[in-house]
């Protein structure tokens, strides 16, 4: 099998390192390797530590060949971190022909033109979409390839972020031997994977509970509407649950892994938890209620800093599809529970949606979600159509020969 049929989607969080390495046959991704591993290089997204970050990436890329029995070459990679956001921009181009028949190359001109909404000097774009044209005038067209105007207009959604993020970001995947072929934002790419299309239609939240962070996206009618990152995750309940109990990280994490629940009315007062269990240095009973207390206060300020991103685009309490929660917090028991309520949304963990072959015992996890999403994005760009919803991804900090074609994002 030549590299140019294995496809390879890289997750560095702030807490782990996943690698899924897959190719695709017939519409079925077959995983052939996967492996995550612990990482502490990061921080809320940040490279805090360059050598560290390349040692986990390296030691993931490792663990994934050996399973594959390949050597890997280039990856699709996701970013994440509280310094991406998003924002509209506008285009506007005037037709380049005397006929006014508006063909791909204007398309593609007017989408460019989007781009060169004003950044700061210490920002990067990541991606653009163009959500519709306007041509003379005439709003909400989708396509407007073959139609005859004067003006063209494109109204878009771009997404950016911190340059020096980025550039940390590329430059440790660069080091541990990897060609990166994409930079995809990543509950973008989470989205792909573990969304249908009538989700993406009736409208839906995506939300990716990290260790560092929280990143989010919605989606309404097959468009991104609004997508972005809030600094705070489940690493913080972790904090949390030390201070409150003055216990060490390692035990508290134990605690929230193990016993952690925001279903606080399920647990009866005369329930305790033996830290002795989890370390034989820790003498001590500790209430599983003030346990379940402490996670669920911060689970809802998240859930509350959601709210409030959703009101932006006024769409709170008003997504048919409802949340649906990846990541490594969305395995905190009673998180849908408690999302229903809060956020006044249907609620579910997510999982891939694609058709998937080999290592399924393995790969039904949340941690490798945005991994599957990262191959599958792939599959997308190689396709080069052209279409109503178009993304694409810039050259960044000098990792990418040429500026990506505009590609389809969801295949319809």
């Amino acid at each position: 099998m030549t590299q140019d049929n294995i496809i390879t989607g890289i997750d560095i969080g702030t807490s782990k390192v996943a690698v899924v390495i897959g190719t695709i046959n017939e519409g079925v991704l077959s995983v052939m390797g996967l492996a995550s591993v612990v990482h502490h290089g990061m921080r809320k997204g940040i490279v805090i530590d360059l050598e560290e970050t390349v040692s986990s990436i390296s030691h993931a890329l490792e663990e994934a060949e050996r399973m594959a029995g390949i050597n890997v070459t280039h990856a699709y990679l996701s970013i994440s971190g509280s310094h991406i956001i998003s924002q509209p921009a506008q285009g506007v181009i005037a037709v380049g022909r005397a006929s006014g028949e508006i063909q791909q190359d204007d398309i593609d001109r007017v989408i460019d033109a989007a781009k060169t909404v004003a950044l700061p000097q210490n920002r990067e774009l990541i991606h653009t979409f163009a959500h519709h044209f306007i041509v003379d005038g005439q709003d909400e067209i989708r396509d407007p390839a073959g139609m005859t105007g004067i003006r063209l207009e494109v109204q878009a959604l771009v997404v950016s972020g911190a340059t020096a993020a980025i550039r940390n970001l590329t430059r440790a995947v660069e080091q541990a031997g990897i060609n990166i072929d994409g930079l995809i934002f990543a509950p973008l790419a989470t989205a792909k994977a573990i969304t249908t299309k009538k989700q993406l239609d009736s409208g839906v939240i995506v939300v990716d509970i990290g260790a560092g962070t929280t990143s989010y996206a919605v989606y309404e009618e097959g468009e991104l509407l609004y997508c972005g990152c809030l600094p705070i995750g489940s690493l913080h309940i972790t904090n949390d649950i030390a201070i409150g109990l003055r216990t060490n990280l390692d035990v508290a994490d134990t605690l929230k892994l193990k016993y952690g629940t925001v279903l606080t009315d399920k647990i009866r007062d005369s329930e305790t938890i033996n830290l002795a269990v989890i370390d034989p240095a820790e003498d001590e009973r500790v209430s599983r209620k003030e346990v379940a207390v402490i996670i669920k206060a911060r689970v809802e300020e998240i859930f509350q800093m959601l709210k409030e991103e959703l009101s932006k685009t006024g769409k709170e309490g008003k997504l048919p599809a409802g949340v649906i929660f990846t990541g490594g917090g969305s395995e905190i028991e009673g998180l849908t529970e408690l999302a229903r309520d809060s956020l006044r949304l249907p609620a579910t963990i997510g999982y891939p949606t694609a058709q998937i072959s080999g290592l399924l015992d393995k790969i039904d996890n949340p941690i490798y979600s945005c991994c599957v999403g990262l191959v599958l994005w792939a599959v997308d760009e190689n396709k080069q159509t052209h279409a109503p919803w178009r993304v694409d991804v810039g050259k960044i900090g000098g990792v990418w020969d040429k500026v990506r074609k505009i590609f389809q994002h969801f295949a319809r």
